[in-house]
Order: C-alpha cells, then structure tokens, then sequence
C-alpha cells in the first residue's frame, strides 16, 4: 500500500523536551476511560464488525455534521446508501476536514488499530476499505481485540436506571481481564418538563418494582435502582445537564408539583426548577451516602434543528454549545451539598469555553482537604476535545488551581476506534508542558515534570476511582 506517512513518532510534539516526556512517561500508561457511550453488549458478546463503517461511522456525529456542511446528501450519512457508499462519502469528506480534529483522528485511528499511513481520500479510499475490512475479520480486531490494542484497563459506560445490567453481569464472570463498570445516568428521572415524562416513570417503576404515585416513591424507586447499580459495581453517575438547577422549595410543593405531572397538568417553568432541584439534591446525598462519583456534563443546546431531530431523533448532530449561566446555581448546589457534609467526589465538564474560569474556580470552592482532588475540572468536552480546547482547558486548571491534580482524558466516545484519543491528548499535554520546560518556564528537571505526565495521564484516575 502506497505509503504518505503523516502520523510520526512526534505528531504534536514540537521540541526533545516534550518528546520525552511523552515517549517516557506518557506514551506507555494504560488507559482508564471513565467515561464513555460505548454498547456494552458488543463487548459482552464480543462483536466482530463486518467492515470499517459499522465500527467507525455508525452513530459518529462528529463526523455527520462535516459531511453535511460538504453537502453530502443525508442518504449517505444515516440513510439507506449501502455500508461502502457511506465509507467512500466519508473518504471524499476528509481532505475537506484540516484543522478540524477529525483530520488528526480518523489518521491517527487508522495507524494505531490498522497500520495504515496512507492520507485517507477519494483515491485511497477503495484500497483502505478493503485492507480494514480484512484486518476485522481477524480474531484480534473484535471488539476485545480492539481494547486490548489500546492498552485499555479499564471502560465505563453509561445506563439508564431501567436498564437490566445483564451485559455487565455477562462480562463479569467472564476471563476478560478488562474491566467494564457503567454509570448510572437518571436524567429522564430529573427533567419533569421533558415530552414523554411520565410514560419513562412508568418504565421506572416496572425496572424498580415501585409503584411511583408520589415523590418520596421516586426517590424510593430510585434509590433501589442506586443499590442495583452499586450491587453491581457501579461507582459513578453521570448526568447531561443544561446547567444545574436550584430554586428554593418546600417538601409540599414537590409534591404537588409531582402530583399535577402524573395527572397530566401543566407544570410552570419554575415548578419544574424546583422539582429539579429537589430531585438532583437527593441524588447527590445518596451518591454521597455509596461512595459515588458524580459527573455533570454542563453547556449544551440541544436539538436546534427541529425539522431533522422529528426526522432522525437526538443525538444525530443537531446540537451545540450553549450560554446558559451556570455560576450561582452550581456554586448554590454544590454548598447545600457540602454544608450537609454530602458533598461526594464531583466532576464538572464545561462545554462554553467562555466558561472556563467560571468552573476552574469554582472548583477550589469545595475541595476541603479531604480527598486530593475532590472536585474536579473535567476534561475538554465534546466540542472542546480538540487541541485548542485541552489547552485551554489545562491553562485555566493550572491557572486557578492544581493540573497536577487533574484526572485527564476520556472518549465520551461511541466507537471502539476512538482511543487514540488519550494518545491525542497525551500528546498535547506533552507538549504544552514539554515547550514550558524549554522555554525556562518549568525546570528542565524530567522526575519532577514526568511524574505530573504520568499522573494526570493514568495515576490521578487509578487513584480517584474505585472500580
């Protein structure tokens, strides 16, 4: 195969410095993706693909929304065309992409999983097909397999509270020696104003086996779900939030505001605040009360085109960043949390980079001294996962409060092809520190400087998470 190398062995590195820091302290740590979209079925049952597009176009909004502003007609993308159709529309896409990151991943991925350096376009792409969809069919490109490669230790993905965990089960008494956890996401439990809201508790109470006719039976329903959850290994939860909601409430508001919902009444924009507030407080003191984790992904607008979210449904590539305010409710919360010592390990990811400060600081508000890094600025998000957002990320981090202390990277990811992306942000890391280190501005001192690469690369996790 005709060779035009792009992915070299200092891809993003810019100086010695950095290269060393990666090659030695970075490059070699495993991986623990903490947070991912990945099915855990696949893994279970361990899937083999039958081509490069099941595994690497199949559900990539990222890459919808380029081909899209291509003009690449939505058969081709989630429509009918047939599997290669769609491989050979993405292949026309990618020239099309520089300085967008899919450029450096879709390289990236087809060198680390497949080998491939060859640039992959209209006239590459018949030849590329073909070599990856050979190297799926052989044992070592299954999905285990493609785990494996990747050095990954260990993934968690994300569940509804009504899901069955069976995959989970199935995984678990099997030899595989990575570990698969999950995290609990009940965010259809929380949004009281969302379509479908009462069908979904409905759904909650057969998985519960709680009849939910008040709050305190959610809350109860819930709670069985938490204990099924943590029974099962579960030690994170993860909520999609626009911004964190808090508004003052009586416990006999909740009630009646949760009465009029199951009777099908309207419910005010500030009744459904005021539930939310009242509900993600009880999910925090009890994510406290096991041990939990807990995530909120924050800053997102979802579903702007409606026309395409009633023809494909959500998570289709329809959404963005958003400018909602976030500073007074999340600090609101978090301190109603912490004044009842229930403040558990927390995670906040930003998606405004505008914002960044905002959380940076906040942050530092609550870490109390009593584990290292108890509240955290999460990793570049969605938007944010590229380049220029881990910089800014890592810059506002190390400006407001301790990078060492930083947990790092994560797929957020529905592909097993997508980590590549901790060597990605590795790579950056490196090389923000590594040009630092050269420039005078850190030591040239590789034990000190190394062992905050291999910390924020692999360490801070292993510690922080109890898998």
């Amino acid at each position: 195969m005709k060779k035009k190398t792009f992915i070299k062995d200092n891809f993003l590195l810019q100086n010695e410095a950095a290269e060393k820091l990666y090659q030695e302290y970075a490059a070699n740590q495993p991986i623990i993706d903490y947070h991912n979209h990945l099915p855990p079925k696949d893994i279970a049952e361990d899937r083999s693909f039958d081509n490069i597009t099941q595994v690497w176009l199949y559900g990539d909004h990222y890459k919808w929304r380029a081909m899209r502003t291509l003009g690449i007609d939505e058969k081709y993308i989630t429509g009918d065309a047939s599997d290669k159709e769609k491989f050979l529309a993405w292949a026309k896409t990618v020239p099309h992409t520089l300085r967008n990151p899919l450029f450096h991943w879709t390289h990236l991925e087809l060198k680390r999983y497949f080998g491939i350096d060859e640039l992959l376009n209209e006239e590459s792409a018949e030849r590329i097909y073909g070599e990856v969809n050979r190297q799926l069919q052989l044992p070592e490109n299954s999905c285990r397999g493609l785990l494996k490669k990747m050095n990954v230790e260990t993934v968690c993905t994300t569940e509804d509270p009504t899901d069955t965990l069976e995959y989970h089960q199935q995984l678990a008494k099997s030899d595989f020696d990575i570990k698969m956890s999950t995290a609990f996401r009940p965010d259809k439990a929380i949004l009281i104003d969302a379509e479908g809201y009462n069908a979904y508790l409905d759904k909650l109470s057969d998985a519960a086996e709680v009849s939910i006719d008040s709050f305190d039976n959610l809350k109860k329903a819930l709670r069985k779900r938490i204990e099924n959850f943590h029974e099962n290994g579960c030690r994170l939860c993860d909520h999609g939030l626009n911004f964190i909601s808090f508004e003052e409430f009586t416990d006999a508001e909740i009630e009646d505001i949760f009465s009029k919902k199951r009777k099908g009444e309207a419910v005010s924009e500030l009744e459904a605040e005021k539930f939310k507030t009242a509900i993600l407080l009880f999910l925090g003191k009890t994510y406290h009360k096991f041990g939990w984790v807990q995530q909120f992904h924050l800053g997102a607008l979802r579903n702007n085109n409606k026309r395409m979210l009633k023809e494909l449904g959500p998570d289709t590539g329809w959404d963005s960043i958003a400018d909602f305010k976030q500073a007074e409710n999340l600090s609101a919360f978090l301190d109603a949390l912490d004044g009842q010592d229930k403040l558990t390990k927390t995670i906040l990811y930003n998606l405004n980079p505008s914002d960044n400060e905002i959380f940076a600081t906040m942050v530092g508000n609550f870490n109390d001294g009593s584990v290292k890094g108890k509240v955290q600025l999460g990793s570049g998000w969605w938007f944010l996962d590229q380049k220029d957002g881990i910089v800014k990320q890592l810059n506002a981090l190390s400006n407001m409060g301790l990078v060492s202390c930083f947990i790092g990277m994560l797929t957020d990811s529905r592909s097993f092809l997508s980590f590549p992306r901790h060597e990605y942000f590795r790579r950056v890391l490196c090389n923000l520190f590594g040009t630092e280190m050269e420039n005078g501005e850190l030591p040239m001192d590789f034990e000190l400087v190394g062992r905050t690469i291999a910390d924020i690369s692999y360490h801070n996790a292993k510690e922080y998470f109890d898998f």
